[in-house]
């Protein structure tokens, strides 16, 4: 594996996991230290964490981007149109196997692992059904505000109760798709990413003090 990939696939587990939190200051001497990385691929690979909305530059060094209330619900109207308009599509272009292999590997996905677990089925379920539209512009969108949710979307998947809430919608919009019923699949999908939303809101509320307390930026 190039290096530049392997620190940039580590520091973004670390992002996503929180293990490095909103707001953290990042140096590239400290993490060519840590990393035991060269200074060009890390340079680079900070680079592509900046696109992804992951780390932000900070005078000369770089920081952690913090977790944006406001980044949140933009991403979610972002969702909740492209998302809806994705699956209308699915709708009439997807073949009855490509319908049935996404309705096996959902039957897959265990209720039982952990938050990260969650958090990643959840994005593959959302990418892959937007793939189904025919349109990689559709999926590419969906994963990149996916990732940008992911360090949030742990707090509203971290019990077995709301995973299996969230595997049942998921298995519902399916079932339209396969159904050809786009209105249908279309206006449940909405109503999926708005209940979603407002969880990861609730749970961030409930959680934003003891959240601030272990040193992680909120804004909003």
């Amino acid at each position: 594996m190039p290096e530049q990939t392997h620190v940039y696939d580590r520091l973004r587990a670390q992002i996503l996991d929180l293990e490095r939190v909103p707001g953290g200051r990042l140096t590239e001497r400290g993490l060519e230290t840590e990393l035991n990385a060269s200074r060009t691929p890390l340079r680079a690979a900070l680079m592509r964490l900046e696109a992804d909305g992951l780390v932000e530059r900070d005078g000369r060094a770089w920081q952690v981007s913090p977790i944006d209330l406001g980044e949140i619900t933009r991403l979610s109207e972002l969702r909740d149109a492209v998302e809806t308009a994705a699956v209308r599509l699915s709708c009439a272009r997807a073949t009855d196997d490509a319908i049935a292999a996404l309705q096996l590997r959902l039957d897959d996905d265990s209720l039982h692992g952990a938050n990260e677990d969650g958090v990643r089925a959840g994005t593959h379920f959302h990418v892959d059904l937007a793939s189904l539209s025919g349109n990689h512009f559709f999926a590419d969108t969906v994963d990149s505000a996916m990732t940008r949710l992911a360090r949030t979307r742990w707090l509203e998947v971290r019990t077995e109760t709301t995973r299996r809430t969230a595997w049942e919608e998921h298995r519902d919009i399916v079932a339209l798709v396969a159904a050809r019923d786009a209105e249908a699949a279309a206006d449940r999908i909405h109503h999926h990413i708005v209940a979603t939303h407002e969880r990861l809101l609730a749970a961030l509320g409930a959680d934003t003090r003891s959240l601030r307390a272990r040193g992680l930026a909120i804004i909003g």
